[in-house]
């Protein structure tokens, strides 16, 4: 390397504006023998003047700039920040003067936060804020916010408002409107939605619309309707897509309704302009994989190979699983060789399936590993990772390796849920290690969550096991009264 000629810094000087103006040539600040230039010397001297004049100014411009800046988003924190009171909120009501991209920012953070309330106290800011007009756009994020929060009511609130301020109601806002109303299950309200885009001119729902739809009708179950809506396509002329195909393929496939599920892809394959996708690969792997179907998911996956459809990370992810829960130990080896011959790098989820695979197995020295291994790679462990570990040293009776787990969650951010604490419920009374099983009640208190009927049911379950029928009726007792 060294032999190779070239200059020292091999990357060129990052371009500086006032050196490059210091480059340009100046007036000659010598009186000249020119009889028109006897004023030159005092014509330097202003532009002297001029330009020291003018840096002071851009200088107090900026500053001045920066101030303001700062202000808005003191204002905005104050205003805003979580244990503000109504009180508060109400006396800086009256703030008129909050630059456009503070107050943008601020709305479009807690938009992808989906944090709702704090959302509409921003657009209620923004609203009030002399520069307003009226944009088509946010009022579109914040009902598909809402509607995600299920906040129907909220969201036909806005869309009112999107109306009374001249804003242009079409397709896509009856639609986020109308899935608003389907997520939460009111279906009778997102059906008559749908009716009434049939009778507007150029509000016709198209084939996005009737898809999101369908989707929010199998994620209750309600085949009934969404083969009411199939229906109406057909007659609406309206061609499934791919989206909406791999919508009901995995539905089905959740609900074990095989018949369905295959019914749906022989469909999808006879659509020339519906062609399966990686996703279409994933919903019916999960499926069959799921169920415990392993020799029916591989030959699914080699048709989909067949067919030109490159596998993903989730492809992988939903293989070990399948192998995992049954047992197939080998077969989840050969994919992780695959995945690492081919750099597929694993994510979290990549890792909780292994991780609780081995603890299944009993192969305890082999989940620590891979425990270590993840942390080291920067991937953080989440509640589903502590459950596997959990789940793992109680059956393996390590009482005092939970203890190390929750040493870990006591030094880190982990957001734990009812689920972790139900999980240790279990573990301590698969012991017999009663003090600790009930001391996880104090610990579900102190951090804010109660005891469910599930936390009950498995406390009753380990006493009555190891005898201790008093205990057991007193916590049944407690269980009747929830």
């Amino acid at each position: 390397m060294a032999s190779l000629a070239g200059p020292t810094t091999p990357f060129p000087r990052p371009f500086n504006p006032r050196a490059h103006t210091r480059s340009k040539p100046r007036p000659d600040p010598q009186p000249s023998n020119d009889p028109t230039n006897d004023n030159n010397t005092l014509t330097v001297t202003e532009r002297r003047f001029d330009v020291a004049k003018l840096k002071e100014r851009e200088t107090r411009e900026r500053k001045e700039e920066t101030n303001r800046k700062i202000a808005s988003q003191k204002a905005i924190s104050i205003i805003l920040r979580r244990e503000a009171t109504k009180a508060v909120i109400e006396k800086k009501k009256g703030t008129k003067k909050l630059l456009p991209r503070t107050v943008l920012e601020a709305l479009h953070e807690r938009i992808a936060a989906l944090r709702w309330e704090s959302a509409l106290k921003v657009f209620e800011l923004l609203r009030e804020q002399l520069w307003y007009r009226p944009n088509y756009g946010i009022y579109i994020k914040l009902i598909v916010m809402l509607g995600k929060c299920k906040q129907p009511e909220k969201a036909h609130t806005l869309f009112q408002a999107m109306i009374d301020e001249n804003c242009v109601v079409d397709r896509e806002a009856y639609t986020a409107l109308m899935s608003a109303y389907s997520r939460s299950g009111l279906f009778d309200k997102a059906f008559s939605i749908l009716e009434q885009m049939k009778k507007i001119p150029n509000i016709q729902p198209d084939v996005f619309t009737y898809s999101i739809l369908i989707k929010s009708c199998l994620q209750v179950y309600d085949f009934s309707k969404v083969q009411a809506l199939l229906t109406d396509m057909e007659i609406q002329g309206i061609k499934p897509n791919t989206i909406t195909y791999n919508t009901l393929i995995d539905a089905y496939g959740k609900a074990k309704k095989f018949t369905e599920m295959e019914s749906v892809l022989v469909q999808m394959l006879r659509q020339r302009e519906c062609q399966p996708d990686v996703w279409t690969m994933n919903s019916t792997l999960r499926a069959f994989g799921g169920s415990g179907q392993i020799e029916m998911m591989e030959k699914c996956y080699e048709k989909f190979q067949r067919a030109g459809i490159e596998p993903s990370i989730k492809t992988f992810n939903i293989l070990l699983d399948a192998y995992g829960k049954t047992g197939s130990y080998e077969k989840m080896s050969a994919v992780m060789a695959y995945m690492q011959r081919y750099h597929f790098s694993w994510t979290l989820i990549t890792y909780n399936i292994i991780i609780d695979a081995f603890g299944r197995a009993g192969d305890l020295k082999q989940m620590e590993f891979l425990f270590r291994l993840m942390q080291s790679e920067r991937i953080k462990p989440d509640r589903v990772t502590l459950c596997s570990l959990v789940r793992a040293y109680g059956q393996a009776g390590k009482a005092e390796k939970i203890a190390a787990v929750l040493r870990f969650v006591d030094n880190s951010d982990v957001m734990l849920d009812i689920v972790f604490f139900n999980c240790l419920v279990d573990a301590y009374g698969m012991m017999g290690c009663f003090a600790e099983m009930k001391g996880v009640i104090d610990m579900m208190k102190r951090r804010g969550f109660k005891p469910d009927k599930i936390t009950y049911r498995t406390m009753i379950k380990a006493y009555t096991i190891s005898g201790m029928s008093s205990h057991a009726k007193e916590l049944q007792n407690q269980l009747a009264s929830l």
